[in-house]
């Protein structure tokens, strides 16, 4: 570190984030699960929308996104002036922690939250707490424990990531209704619209006033690389984020796939089903070689070895069989790998590959 220009305080804390990996030495091509992808790929409206929007990229885009936010309001019965949106939903993250956590506030969350939740507490000033789980489930009662007249900021993802465990509806409202005043219910809803008939707690926030979600349109659908995430709270939170956004933090690009991606629902719900057939079809090949697998809601397993080294051995053992998995060592799960659900043939080899690694260290 430099003698005297130094970074603000906690910046130095941060581990950086490390994404799935995407390629093998010595492969040109892999079996990519490693970073909760959707196999199936955008909607066939988005790909012609990328054609479409290329000959106005000299144009500046939208900087209040309201074709976007009517969008994505009318798509979920939203009020479209209570939706924001950013670059992912890792940016509305990131604004929360900056409008909301600063030196001497905590920011909580449950243990095997997504490592975004203290990245962002620690780059605001802000002291990440993290509460213990039951069974690697997200746990009210520790929540709660864990919560003071420091806490900030409260992220709770539903589906989990990387456990892809989730907990009740009532569980979540008991939280809400029982945080200190001064507290703020982040509900992560990236992977909500994997679970049937589950609104991820939109319907809470127009009770409440101290809870906001985050969503995504890089999973269910399919746009990873595109970067468009949203927020939907109470007016008051909503009104504080647009004062630190940047005015042109999506791109004309971004917002004219993004809208053409809301326009084909029949492609979510294929991709919820054909993620529901396969991720039950590596769930029960795993268990049925010993591996201990949680029941997932997202798109994805989190697999659980015999102990670290034998999670590392397996996940050498795909990696020399082309495939890429996520090593849980950085979220605290080191006899763990997550792994995408990819298409049914896919989790087909994952578990040839995971058997005959299991087979041979018998």
């Amino acid at each position: 570190m430099h003698a005297a220009i130094r970074p603000q305080p906690g910046i130095m804390e941060i581990a950086p984030y490390e994404g799935g990996k995407a390629k093998l030495a010595g492969r040109a091509e892999v079996l990519k699960l490693s970073s909760n992808e959707n196999p199936l790929g955008p909607a066939p409206a988005a790909l012609a929308a990328l054609r479409a929007a290329a000959p106005d990229l000299h144009r500046y885009p939208s900087p209040d996104h309201a074709e976007l936010r009517a969008a994505i309001a009318a798509a979920h019965g939203l009020d479209a002036e209570r939706v924001i949106c950013g670059c992912g939903s890792d940016e509305i993250i990131s604004f929360l922690c900056q409008a909301y956590a600063g030196p001497g506030d905590e920011v909580l969350y449950s243990r095997y939250g997504f490592l975004m939740y203290p990245i962002s507490a620690r780059a605001a000033g802000a002291t990440p707490v993290a509460a213990p789980e039951d069974g690697r489930r997200a746990s009210v009662d520790a929540l709660l424990a864990a919560a003071n007249a420091r806490t900030r900021l409260v992220f709770l993802a539903n589906p989990n990531n990387p456990t892809g465990t989730m907990i009740t509806s009532q569980e979540v409202e008991r939280l809400a209704a029982n945080l200190p005043e001064q507290a703020l219910l982040v509900l992560d809803g990236a992977y909500a619209e994997y679970v049937e008939d589950f609104d991820g707690g939109l319907s809470l926030i127009e009770r409440r006033e101290n809870v906001v979600m985050t969503r995504t349109l890089s999973k269910i659908h399919g746009l990873g690389g595109l970067r468009v995430g949203w927020g939907y709270g109470p007016a008051h939170v909503i009104d504080v984020l647009n004062r630190i956004r940047g005015p042109f933090n999506l791109s004309g690009l971004q917002q004219q796939i993004a809208l053409a991606a809301l326009s084909d629902w029949s492609h979510v719900e294929r991709s919820r089903e054909a993620n529901a057939a396969a991720r039950r079809l590596l769930t029960d090949g795993l268990r049925g070689l010993g591996v201990g697998v949680d029941e997932s809601h997202g798109n994805f397993v989190l697999a659980r070895f015999a102990g670290p080294k034998a999670a590392a051995a397996i996940d050498a053992a795909l990696q020399a069989d082309g495939i890429l998995v996520r090593a849980m060592g950085g979220y605290g799960l080191p006899e763990a790998l997550r792994i995408t659900v990819g298409l049914e043939g896919d989790c087909r080899r994952v578990v040839d590959t995971v058997g005959r690694a299991l087979g041979a260290a018998r």
